[in-house]
């Protein structure tokens, strides 16, 4: 499945960019291979629009935010964030046509990042409870291109047989590779929730984290996935600390993912600092991407395009539904094979 050649995609929300990014000025981004630029309106609100002046096509990235408004570069031509051309400098008589505008598009702040939609909103942006429980720290971790297809990162997510051997360094199990059946399975109509007890190793960092002394423990795995490309993982330890991880793997084009990482944790800077926690999820998250970043970026929907065993039901799961519903929407799975 090629991304940019599935037009449902288009209907979902993505985290593009951190809210705090676009306080020095307007950001560019390239969503689904369509650029665009965000920035802050009068209002302090992120509004998003296509990179293009209607004028002579410059990339209004390049230009500065006036009064909350985006001015050109080129001939300093102003738009708002609807994308309504608010200003031709060159106009003496201010009458400007309807004509001069760009298109925007639907832009919303949540969890610290800028969320953006292309069209009409099938989904609204996910719910995390844990977000707004005053319990809970966020700590912001990795906001970074990975050049791989989002839905193998998400299948990753839900794979119980990869972490002995990805992880065997940080907290894998190699001489139990035979993954634990999840506790609970359930499908949604936009995704998919498991649970399952993993046994795991802690090495020195990821002791201090848990604050435990124990070598080997295990932690109960509640796995979350949101069409298409967005998990939660709500990992319990024994002691009662939840560690749990947001991850998007926001599509830039057919080969490449911007990932946003967060996670929120029910303990304190003084038990774990944010710089020991994103320590060890960063070794994690490189173990994985040095595998996923091998893998073929067009993902076969068709199950029979690979081979398969009992541990990748989620992903296959994953791949029964996308392919339903851009069957429900009158699209077909576009990819290298496909016209």
């Amino acid at each position: 499945m090629l991304v940019t050649r599935q037009p449902t995609l288009r209907h979902f929300w993505y985290p593009v960019i951190p809210l705090g990014e676009l306080e020095t000025g307007p950001k560019p981004f390239e969503l689904l291979k369509e650029k665009i630029v965000l920035w802050l309106d009068g209002a302090g609100k992120p509004v998003a629009v296509r990179d293009r002046c209607c004028h002579r096509s410059a990339r209004l990235s390049q230009g500065k935010v006036i009064d909350g408004n985006i001015r050109c570069p080129y001939h300093g031509w102003s738009f708002d964030g609807a994308g309504v051309c608010v200003k031709v400098p060159q106009l003496t008589h201010g009458l400007i046509p309807r004509t001069y505008r760009v298109d925007s598009y639907r832009c919303e702040e949540r969890y610290g990042y800028v969320w953006v939609c292309l069209d009409e909103p099938l989904l609204p942006i996910p719910e995390i409870p844990e977000a707004s429980d005053p319990q809970f720290r966020q700590i912001h971790e990795f906001y970074e291109v990975w050049h791989c297809a989002g839905l193998r990162l998400m299948e990753n997510s839900f794979d119980n047989a990869h972490p002995h051997f990805v992880h065997s360094s940080t907290f894998g199990v190699e001489q139990e590779p035979v993954p634990p059946e999840p506790d609970f399975f359930e499908e949604t109509e936009f995704g998919l929730r498991m649970k399952y007890i993993l046994p795991v190793f802690n090495n020195t960092v990821q002791k201090q984290n848990l604050q435990m002394e124990e070598t080997r423990t295990v932690r109960i795995s509640e796995g979350t996935w949101y069409m298409p490309f967005i998990r939660t993982l709500k990992i319990t330890y024994p002691n009662g600390l939840i560690h749990l991880i947001f991850t998007a793997a926001t599509p830039i084009d057919d080969r490449s993912s911007q990932l946003v990482q967060f996670c929120l944790r029910n303990d304190t800077e003084a038990e774990a600092t944010a710089e020991s926690v994103i320590a060890f999820d960063r070794v994690v998250t490189l173990e994985d991407k040095a595998i996923l970043e091998g893998t073929d970026y067009d993902v076969p929907l068709r199950i029979s395009k690979e081979q398969h065993m009992a541990s990748d039901k989620p992903g296959i799961i994953m791949r029964h539904k996308l392919a339903g519903l851009l069957k429900e929407r009158g699209e077909g799975e576009r990819g290298k094979d496909e016209g």
